[in-house]
């Protein structure tokens, strides 16, 4: 086959003659500046979602709500800057209506249509408490441990009062964990009291039931074997978010509390904190915390342990590896986009075509997972603005990109008379005819090769000069088949850009011209 230079080189070359010389913009000529972003929102409040385009004027901006335009109205208004107010937000309206759900804005000009990714709104809530603190007793010089747990939008945050004031959080014996929990080391005698918990946020405030503390007089001296109260549970977090791993230990003498992966990995130092006498807390987790975490009680001074064990599953939001750009490409031939997004779980790819759901075929393939899109014999029906949609259970994104189909009066004609020969096994000789009018215009031609078997992406191109009208392939592979087809390379008179003229023209709506290695 013929070497890898000339697959990269020649396509290379002639990608900058036609993007960059032709003048087109490499960009989509409508694209969003600013998305709208998820939002927790306070009932009864005015709630503002933000949207903003860059593209040539004029560009209208509409919303969709779970699918559907929204209506101008007294609830609804829409700025001249692509904002949305939504005036009065409602969870649940007298009509059975509601204001939350997903909010996309839809943005169009003269160049197509596209649509920003999904904000999902929701309205702040506060459930009533599902896990409330239990009454204790514990032996002075030990541990105590309260919990509550509450549901809510935005996550509650909680804190703690004993006897009707807040909790003392300036003693380092008292622990008070993001998930709820009150921890209590080195028990004391006026430790005793009556605790509750309380949860607030831009919802509500509310207080627990009450649980009592009793602490009775010290058997500390008495050994006791280590033991793990309370280890780390599984948690799945987003990025970004802060990790509490639990581990409440006791015995006598008071056991020493070590973490580790089960991996064997080092559980590093970044981010990484210890709350109390053995919980601990990953600030800003990655990808790369995803994990087992083992929870180790020792006996001072020997090998007696017992463990405990939780896994943290984090996960990232789809981004692009590797977004489609714009193009610009003759009419009759293939037009290819790529998209690669990564993410944890892996996102699933969509496509749209000026704002509506892209179906493969006919001329329209999606290959590699929806990755590749590749629009075979271009017509004027296929200039638009492409999009690809990257989603997963933790977001999703989008990137526009904008096919340009050239057509222009003034090119040159196709080349006549092409003719393949097979000159030996690995070599095969193309030769041509000067298109029939404005071949004053001709600086050269571009022949584009392929194995018939391989599919279109593999097409490569070479360049040959314009009086020579024949070109040798060599380092061909024997008995195998081969396609060709041949381009005129142009630069209109009183002007300074380049084009490629319409391929020859030989038989359907893809022309191309076969030849084998073994004969044509």
């Amino acid at each position: 086959m013929a070497s890898a230079g000339r697959r990269c080189l020649v396509p290379c070359v002639l990608g900058i003659l036609l993007n960059a010389l032709i003048g087109v913009i490499c960009e989509a000529e409508l694209s969003f500046v600013l998305e709208p972003s998820d939002v927790i929102a306070v009932q009864e409040q005015p709630l503002m979602l933000h949207c903003q385009v860059s593209g040539l004027p004029p560009v209208t901006i509409q919303w969709r709500h779970s699918g559907l335009l929204l209506i101008q109205d007294q609830r609804h208004t829409t700025f001249s800057n692509g904002s949305l107010l939504i005036a009065h937000f409602l969870k649940t309206r007298s009509d059975g209506s509601s204001d939350e759900g997903d909010y996309e804005c839809v943005a169009q000009n003269s160049f197509g249509l596209v649509v920003s990714r999904r904000a999902r709104i929701q309205a702040a809530t506060m459930a009533n408490f599902h896990v409330q603190p239990e009454s204790v007793h514990a032996e002075e010089s030990g541990v105590a441990r309260f919990q509550c747990q509450i549901h809510g939008l935005p996550e509650p945050v909680i804190s703690w009062e004993k006897d009707g004031r807040p909790v003392d959080t300036g003693d380092e014996r008292y622990t008070l964990l993001p998930t709820g929990v009150l921890q209590i080391t080195g028990v004391r005698l006026e430790d005793s009291g009556r605790f509750c918990c309380v949860a607030h946020n831009s919802a509500a405030v509310k207080h627990s039931a009450e649980a009592v503390l009793t602490v009775s007089g010290s058997q500390s001296s008495v050994y006791k074997e280590p033991m793990i109260l309370v280890g780390p549970e599984n948690l799945t977090l987003t990025v970004h978010q802060t990790a509490i791993l639990e581990c409440v230990a006791t015995g006598y003498p008071r056991p020493i509390v070590s973490w580790s992966r089960l991996d064997g990995r080092p559980i590093g130092v970044e981010g990484i904190q210890v709350l109390g006498t053995g919980n601990l807390m990953i600030s800003d987790v990655g990808v790369q915390h995803s994990g087992v975490y083992v929870c180790a009680a020792n006996k001072p001074g020997t090998r007696v342990r017992r463990t405990a064990q939780g896994r943290l599953v984090v996960q990232a939001p789809a981004e692009f590896v590797q977004a489609p750009q714009s193009i610009a490409r003759p009419v009759g031939t293939t037009a290819i986009f790529t998209c690669q997004a990564q993410g944890e779980p892996e996102p699933q790819l969509a496509w749209l075509k000026n704002g509506q759901v892209l179906e493969p075929g006919g001329h329209v393939k999606l290959k590699n997972n929806n990755s590749t899109l590749t629009i075979y014999g271009i017509s004027q029906d296929d200039e638009a603005i492409y999009q690809c949609i990257a989603e997963n259970s933790a977001g999703s994104t989008q990137a526009s990109a904008r096919l340009t189909v050239l057509w222009a009066d003034g090119l040159p004609g196709v080349p006549t008379r092409v003719r393949a020969e097979a000159l030996s096994p690995t070599t095969i000789q193309v030769s041509w005819k000067e298109p029939g009018q404005n071949t004053q215009d001709i600086i050269g031609y571009v022949l584009h090769i392929r194995r018939t078997s391989d599919p279109v992406e593999e097409e490569y191109e070479e360049a040959v000069n314009k009086v020579t009208l024949q070109h040798i392939i060599r380092d061909l592979e024997p008995s195998t088949s081969y396609t060709f087809y041949c381009q005129g390379l142009h630069v209109p008179r009183g002007q300074q850009t380049v084009g490629l003229a319409p391929p020859r023209p030989l038989t359907g709506r893809c022309p191309r011209l076969l030849c084998s290695t073994r004969r044509c």
